[in-house]
């Protein structure tokens, strides 16, 4: 994000270097423009799947359907990363608690348990946290509990599995958060990661007075709120262009790779279940978007692990996450380690799952 390059006051420093003026961002611009492109010539022309370009249907279809789930999430993200620059940094911190702790990294998780966004736009709002100060075990923590634990997930969860494997769902979800977070923690404390430059000395304030005195602060009238607004989505622009990236990815994945074998070849077995996770690695979509893919390996593979493993490990692997990460702490072994920590614990959860025989 732009914010993290520099302090509040426009100073440089931070994480990221300096941004090359007039230097065109060909992924943000080149990609954008490919989802803009599909999202309207799907509009005008429609998915036509027995045309002479079969696949260009499928392609003008992914970004018509990737933009409609995500839109959401990214302009709400928009407006929090807005939101979180007005607010002091000693306040997000005092609400995350002491990085590195237990407390620190429980709040982290229910942070992400509370804030109901896509795996995308809790991705926008993540990023920011470290600008804030966060530790990299509670940006983990927030980072890979919230997905899987928003309210539109779970709604549309119970409804394709039901109510107790829902539940169960988002309380496996939630360990592996807190675990990886604290493995990441403790990588930080032995000097096996990087430490978040911009974390500083914990400091506790009053809540509510603090509040009070930042909110009479600044302006609230409708033009302030959609700068503030602007101003979080034109910080967020290293996000979107991953986002876009990875629905070209998507769009091409599924245009060219059969995927209607799902309920066939993912069966509850192990081979099953690291098949799901190649699978879930390779076909990148919103949480949202691929509940209804698990939903299929649940019912008719009857493989609940395979199904938690490709919700699961989708946000784990997913290129956008991984990217930004890497962007943002311009660390490609904290990015790594996302992955490395967490598919271990999916497949073994995944693994328990399957073989419980509920």
């Amino acid at each position: 994000m732009a914010a993290s390059c520099g302090t509040e006051s426009g100073e440089s420093g931070g994480c990221c270097p300096p941004a090359e003026k007039g230097r065109i961002d060909w992924i943000l611009w080149g990609c954008g423009s490919f989802v803009v492109l599909g999202y309207i010539g799907f509009l005008l022309l429609g998915h036509q799947p027995d045309s002479s370009l079969p696949w260009l249907g499928v392609m003008l279809h992914t970004s018509y359907e990737m933009v409609n789930a995500m839109w959401w999430g990214i302009l709400t993200a928009s407006f929090f990363v807005g939101l979180l620059g007005r607010i002091p940094r000693e306040l997000v911190m005092s609400v995350l608690g002491r990085g590195g702790s237990k407390r620190g990294l429980f709040r982290a998780t229910l942070a992400g348990l509370l804030l109901d966004l896509c795996n995308h736009g809790i991705l926008m709002v993540a990023m920011k946290l470290y600008e804030r100060g966060a530790s990299i075990g509670q940006v983990m923590a927030f980072l890979i509990a919230s997905p899987w634990n928003s309210l539109t997930l779970t709604l549309i969860l119970i409804g394709l599995i039901g109510l107790k494997w829902t539940l169960l769902f988002i309380a496996a979800s939630l360990l592996i958060a807190w675990i990886s977070g604290w493995i990441f923690d403790r990588l930080v404390e032995r000097g096996t990661l990087p430490v978040n430059p911009n974390q500083g000395e914990f400091q506790q304030v009053a809540f509510m007075p603090t509040l009070k005195s930042t909110w009479k602060a600044h302006d609230w009238s409708v033009p302030s709120l959609l700068k503030m607004f602007w101003q979080g989505f034109k910080e967020s622009k290293m996000v979107l262009r991953w986002v876009f990236f990875g629905v070209v990815l998507i769009a091409l994945v599924r245009a060219f790779v059969p995927e209607d074998s799902f309920g066939i070849w993912f069966g509850a077995s192990f081979t099953g279940l690291l098949m799901t996770l190649l699978a879930t690695t390779i076909i990148e979509v919103c949480s949202e978007g691929s509940s209804p893919i698990a939903a299929d390996l649940f019912n008719r593979a009857a493989a609940p692990g395979n199904a938690f493993t490709f919700l699961m490990a989708g946000a784990a692997t997913d290129y956008t996450e991984i990217m930004a990460l890497q962007n943002t702490t311009r660390s490609w072994k904290i990015a790594l380690f996302l992955p490395l920590i967490t598919v271990p614990q999916v497949l073994l959860i995944g693994w328990l799952m399957n073989t419980s025989g509920v």
